[in-house]
């Protein structure tokens, strides 16, 4: 079995009693207190299950299973105690969510029958999760696709900056990667609600009055309220809120109200919101990053430092140019592609989808296409 599972007692003589009967069929790992048990979680997880003992100084195994639930509430919670008094059962079920309460002595045949149901049960609840997950992504993508056809110039960013910021993300391991691929491909929901007007003048770097300055501040929030009522969104809802948010406009008080996830989540998208604008309106990367690292204000540091590694490793490409026709998914179109009467149908730096070439075709037919169309490609041979 792969899935591992965390022991918690403060007798060390009971963990490796424990460990000499479960090694056999289980993967073990073993802590000494509460606070050593947090730290393997954070480090070394994650842990389908964790069996704590009720009695240990400093944090009890009602407060560490409590912390786990909060902290990791995938993973199963089980308590082993010498004192099952009614009050215990009831205090451990109600705020550490036990899966199972055993009391001790506890034999090896019911300690591993509790093990193989809690295992049991987390591979449900991580099937149903992965399901899940699969499910609302793929919605999102539908969702994007969809939008992006109507309103090409305001989300063909969320697919420009998502390698980015997915990729960042990995690297600094953050949980939940499909968290962040969303709030990238979602950060300019918002935008629906602006005048075309207000987006065509902030791409081509023309200054926006001052109403126009605030109807465009006002998109993330919109953005945020629309996702805030999807279930399992809420931390993707809260980045978009805060992603036009400067770094030093963080206070101690607002980094306490947000999770750690959103608040970094938030500044992936402001740093690749703000690179992918300075290199549509026509800026060199090698500038753009030396004009952002200028505004030390605005950016963690280390998150633009990070960027900078990210586009580095991408692979070599060479631009080609194509009829519409010879236009294939996946590449990356390098100048806005128009109908000929006019009508925007790809914007410069949109990897290309499948809706997108029936939209090409359909047009192609219909109207006209202004070709040929100058796209990014892998170096061949690379």
């Amino acid at each position: 079995m792969t899935e591992k599972i965390l022991l918690v007692d403060d007798e060390v003589n009971v963990l490796q009693s424990l460990t000499r009967q479960l090694r056999k069929r289980f993967a073990t790992h073993t802590a000494t207190s509460g606070d050593e048990a947090l730290q393997i979680l954070k480090k070394e997880g994650p842990f389908a299950v964790i069996v704590s003992d009720m009695r240990m100084p400093g944090m009890d195994g009602i407060q560490l299973l409590s912390r786990v639930k909060d902290l990791y509430p995938e993973t199963i919670r089980i308590m082993l105690t010498g004192n099952a008094d009614q009050e215990t059962a009831i205090k451990a079920v109600n705020k550490g969510n036990i899966f199972r309460f055993l009391t001790k002595p506890c034999s090896s045949g019911t300690l591993i029958l509790a093990l193989t149901m809690a295992l049991h049960q987390y591979r449900v609840e991580s099937a149903e999760r992965n399901l899940l997950d699969e499910t609302l992504r793929g919605s999102v993508k539908v969702l994007t696709e969809i939008l992006s056809q109507a309103n090409p110039l305001a989300f063909s960013s969320g697919y420009r900056i998502k390698h980015y910021v997915v990729t960042m993300a990995r690297e600094l391991q953050l949980p939940g990667l499909w968290q962040f691929e969303i709030a990238a491909l979602m950060s300019q929901i918002g935008c629906i609600t602006l005048p075309a007007e207000i987006l065509n003048k902030r791409y081509a770097n023309i200054e926006l009055t001052p109403d126009e300055q605030q109807m465009f501040a006002n998109h993330p929030l919109v953005g945020s309220r629309l996702l805030g009522n999807i279930p399992r969104l809420e931390n993707v809802a809260a980045m978009i809120a805060h992603q036009l948010r400067r770094f030093d406009e963080y206070d101690d008080g607002l980094e306490e109200k947000l999770a750690e996830e959103v608040c970094i989540g938030a500044q992936l998208l402001k740093t690749t919101l703000d690179y992918d604008l300075l290199l549509y309106r026509g800026m060199e990367p090698a500038e753009a990053m030396r004009q952002m690292k200028r505004d030390r204000g605005a950016y963690i540091q280390a998150l633009l430092r990070l960027l900078e590694k990210t586009k580095s490793q991408e692979r070599p490409t060479e631009v080609i140019s194509l009829k519409a026709r010879d236009i294939a998914p996946g590449m990356i179109v390098q100048e806005d592609v128009f109908a000929r009467n006019g009508v925007l149908l790809i914007p410069k730096g949109q990897e290309v989808t499948w809706p997108m070439i029936q939209s090409l075709s359909n047009f192609a037919q219909q109207v006209g296409i202004q070709e040929p169309i100058r796209v990014l490609i892998g170096k061949r041979g690379e």
